[in-house]
């Protein structure tokens, strides 16, 4: 975490980390289980399933149960090393038969969303179960029915316990996904501490902007930054992107699909970080570089002395009380040229940006508009 951001996250730990399940995955072995339990009478457990690139994973059944024309069996979620809110949560899949001609339909059981507004790739009304668990589950529905003799006409209820309480901790309120967590993964495997997972919810937090029409959405490094931001625009909860550290994912992906207007916000530390051009913010990526900083000072008419002291700093916190100390609006250099970086990726697509710099308790130190 660089020193004076304000933004808490939780680091990457230096030894090997252990892969998980993805819910999409967890739901598609519930699912054939259950499906197995409805035309055989008997739970398969531990019931194995083939991921999309091919793996075979097997998942040990934590509750099973029969009645009249449905079975239900249900799992743990293992997320392995991933800090996933749904670690440790129960999936649940219950299925029964449909008249010949139904197909195969999902439904939302409890702890399941549904989704609200247009953007996803989800149609509004329709269970929050993203294309791939679908279609793994759909792929086990059409094997089993098919070895058995029967027509594919599911119905696949997937349920995940406390999942509408979980959900709180998630992207899903802003997103238009009510009532409860979404089932997704595209291989199937949780890579923990995935940047791809976190841009990927940024497009579609964009997506969602886009399809409600909103003129203005702000991407903040931390969650501080962004109650400021927020508040001095008088944004919806739905305009906020979960930016972090991924100021490239953001910008890339709003170069291709704008937003009329985007507010970037964040902390002295990290907002320097981009004024300097990176894009990828995390301390293990980039560096707040003191000789940049003390350059900028000069610009200032900083005094050889404080020119020497920022030179010596440990810290971007540091340097910030010391030009604070000093009179020099330095995070006002920072704020427009952090807001030239992301014009400059941003290559003329038609979004008009402004940048807030915060410092940790909040208060705004810069604008640049």
């Amino acid at each position: 975490m660089d020193a004076g951001e304000n933004e808490i996250r939780v680091e990457k730990p230096a030894t090997a980390l252990r892969r998980g399940w993805t819910t999409g995955a967890c739901a598609t072995a519930a699912t054939k289980s259950a499906l197995t339990a409805l035309f055989r009478g008997e739970f398969p457990d531990p019931v194995t399933i083939t991921l999309p690139k091919g793996e075979q994973p097997s998942f040990p059944l934590a509750r099973e149960k029969t009645g009249d024309g449905w079975a239900m069996a249900g799992l743990i979620k293992d997320a392995g090393d991933d800090p996933d809110v749904t670690h440790g949560a129960l999936v649940m899949a219950r299925v029964r038969r449909l008249d010949q001609g139904s197909g195969i339909v999902f439904k939302a059981g409890d702890g399941v969303g549904t989704v609200t507004k247009a953007g996803l790739p989800i149609a509004v009304g329709e269970p929050a179960i993203n294309p791939v668990p679908r279609q793994m589950m759909s792929d086990v529905v059409g094997e089993l029915c098919t070895a058995h003799g029967m027509s594919p006409d599911i119905e696949i209820e997937i349920s995940i316990e406390n999942g509408a309480d979980l959900a709180l901790n998630t992207w899903n309120p802003r997103l238009g996904i009510i009532g409860g967590l979404s089932v997704l993964g595209t291989t199937g495997v949780v890579h923990p501490f995935s940047c791809s997972a976190w841009i990927h919810s940024i497009h579609r937090g964009i997506d969602v902007a886009r399809a409600e029409r909103l003129p203005h959405v702000l991407g903040a490094t931390g969650s501080t930054s962004e109650k400021t931001a927020q508040e001095f625009h008088t944004l919806p909860d739905i305009a906020c992107l979960d930016m972090g550290d991924f100021a490239g994912g953001l910008l890339k992906y709003l170069r291709a699909h704008p937003v009329p207007r985007l507010t970037i916000a964040g902390g002295f530390a990290k907002l320097t970080k981009l004024a300097q051009g990176a894009l990828d913010l995390h301390s293990g990526r980039s560096q707040v570089s003191m000789n940049w900083l003390a350059e900028r000072a000069a610009e200032l008419d900083a005094d050889p002395q404080l020119q020497n002291r920022i030179l010596e700093a440990n810290t971007a916190l540091e340097v910030l009380e010391m030009t604070r100390e000093a009179e020099l609006d330095l995070p006002m250099v920072i704020a427009c040229m952090a807001r030239d970086t992301a014009r400059e990726t941003l290559r003329g697509a038609p979004v008009e940006v402004d940048v807030m710099v915060t410092d940790r308790a909040g208060k705004l130190l810069a604008h640049a508009r």
